[in-house]
């Protein structure tokens, strides 16, 4: 018992709306239908954990842990709840922020744990038609001043580490997942084949369809990782978990779970380092990067990227840090620095032609082609057209030449394309050619599940306004108006890819 109130906790209570005796009614009833009918939890004990912030024993945060993400209707976690019992118990310092947002970084011993709580609370909301929505996305400001010291370490592998009280067994934590057992090396290239199966499938449908899919993997691989395997077999364990990790929050950014996202790439990172994958981890973070481009916080975006790219270690490849500078220079032409936005491309392209042909990059940098590098070209400069008007024609010249090379199935990306080379031209006083590329995309998105797509048209359909009058953009505002689904949050009109 620490004697200070649990912050993380009142707040989350507050938010939920019940009494104290309320809450311990709840406790004692959901602890019973997970298999503990020996629990009972009274209004004085419900205080205690509030106001004092004393830590219940297992298994009540878990069970604390599944009501609060039913009753507000998004993962809530042990670390949100400020119950772990080796860091502090919520106590918020001066200025009423979090040193640490979400308990990061966590111990390593934790990793695995915290992988499979959230994703079974994920699957749970899944099951129950429940939207991971009403959660703060973390500062970037804040993440990368809480993981900068834990990034920069070496990495320790949990399989490395001091055993445990029950060394070949950890408690489960999560939800919806059988016991794991521990597995060779025949499952876990079967595992690495899953991922790049899902890869693909995202690529070309979208987020959507497939995310419900990829949690319940990487919560298969989280039951997995309880067990002690031999390092060998442990790094790659760790690094289908960041695979898997990346790719849910990648998919959950891309039908709009922003703070699930977040957290999924959080995660990411911690497993990459986990396995002794730095680079992995700075990738995972240069994701939450271009989230928060996405979401119009470009200098949270620019924190976010320095850590990405200082925290990847000397080992990175050129490729992989041209791919960290499109990012950034995105981030800066949201910003309207055309200069360090054209700097920054300019890096870009020198580290991506200076790439060895003779080492093959990791398998999670081989969708990054010379296609994806003219493509976020065109990005950054279209969003820099909205500053400069003259930026356009880079836009296009860059677009073009992506649209080119796509032929690899990749139908999100080439959607993106077209509504960069649209808003290009309707910024560039060409309407007939920015009806054809937006109609181009139309086409596609209807068989696609990516929301961000939806986003890129909402930018583009503001830019028809000038045109209303011509009746092919008349028509076209139109059939854009009709296809249009309805935001589900706020801030989706204003995002910006």
């Amino acid at each position: 018992m620490s004697g200070q109130p649990n912050t993380r906790l009142a707040d989350l209570f507050g938010l939920a709306g019940w009494s104290k005796g309320e809450l311990a009614r709840l406790v004692n009833r959901q602890a019973a239908a997970m298999g503990h009918p020996q629990l009972a939890t009274d209004t004085s004990r419900v205080r205690r954990w509030i106001d004092m912030g004393e830590i219940p024993r297992d298994p009540v945060p878990r069970v604390l842990a599944a009501l609060f993400t039913e009753r507000l209707g998004r993962v809530v976690t042990i670390e949100d709840l400020g119950l772990v019992r080796h860091g502090r118990a919520g106590k918020r310092p001066r200025g009423g922020r979090t040193e640490h947002p979400d308990g990061v970084p966590w111990a390593p011993e934790r990793t695995a744990e915290v992988l499979t709580e959230f994703t079974g609370m994920d699957l749970m909301l899944n099951r129950r038609g429940l939207v991971g929505a009403g959660a703060a996305l973390a500062a970037g400001s804040a993440l990368s001043s809480a993981m900068h010291d834990w990034l920069h370490t070496d990495p320790t592998l949990t399989a490395d580490a001091p055993r445990l009280d029950r060394p070949l067994h950890a408690e489960p934590v999560g939800f919806d997942r059988y016991e794991a057992a521990p597995i060779g090396s025949q499952e876990i290239e079967e595992l690495e084949r899953s991922v790049e199966v899902f890869r693909a499938w995202d690529a070309a449908r979208g987020g959507g369809l497939q995310r419900k899919a990829v949690v319940g993997q990487l919560n298969e691989v989280g039951g997995i990782l309880a067990y002690h395997h031999p390092p060998h077999l442990q790094r790659r364990l760790w690094g289908v978990a960041a695979n898997l990790a990346v790719l849910a929050g990648w998919m959950s950014h891309d039908v709009g779970l922003e703070p699930t996202a977040q957290k999924y790439f959080v995660i990411a990172a911690h497993a990459a380092r986990e396995g002794g994958d730095r680079p992995r981890a700075g990738e995972a973070l240069s994701r939450a990067a271009r989230q928060m481009v996405h979401l119009g916080r470009p200098d949270d975006a620019l924190d976010l990227m320095k850590l990405a790219q200082s925290g990847s270690g000397e080992e990175v490849l050129p490729r992989t840090r041209a791919m960290f500078h499109t990012i950034e220079a995105w981030a800066q032409a949201s910003m309207g620095k055309g200069q360090a936005m054209r700097r920054t491309l300019g890096r870009a392209e020198d580290l991506f032609v200076s790439d060895r042909a003779d080492l093959e990059p990791p398998d999670w940098m081989q969708t990054f082609k010379d296609e994806d590098l003219y493509g976020m070209q065109a990005l950054a400069y279209r969003t820099l057209a909205e500053f400069e008007p003259g930026a356009a024609a880079h836009a296009r010249h860059y677009a073009e030449k992506a649209l080119s090379l796509r032929v690899d199935g990749r139908e999100r990306s080439k959607i993106f394309d077209h509504l960069s080379m649209a808003s290009a031209c309707f910024i560039a006083d060409d309407p007939e050619q920015a009806d054809r590329y937006a109609r181009l995309a139309l086409m596609s998105m209807g068989s696609n599940s990516s929301r961000r797509t939806w986003d890129r048209l909402r930018q583009m359909y503001r830019l028809t306004a000038e045109y209303a009058s011509y009746p092919r953009v008349q028509e076209l505002r139109e059939e854009i108006r009709l296809a249009l689904p309805k935001p589900r949050g706020k801030g989706a009109a204003g995002a910006q890819a």
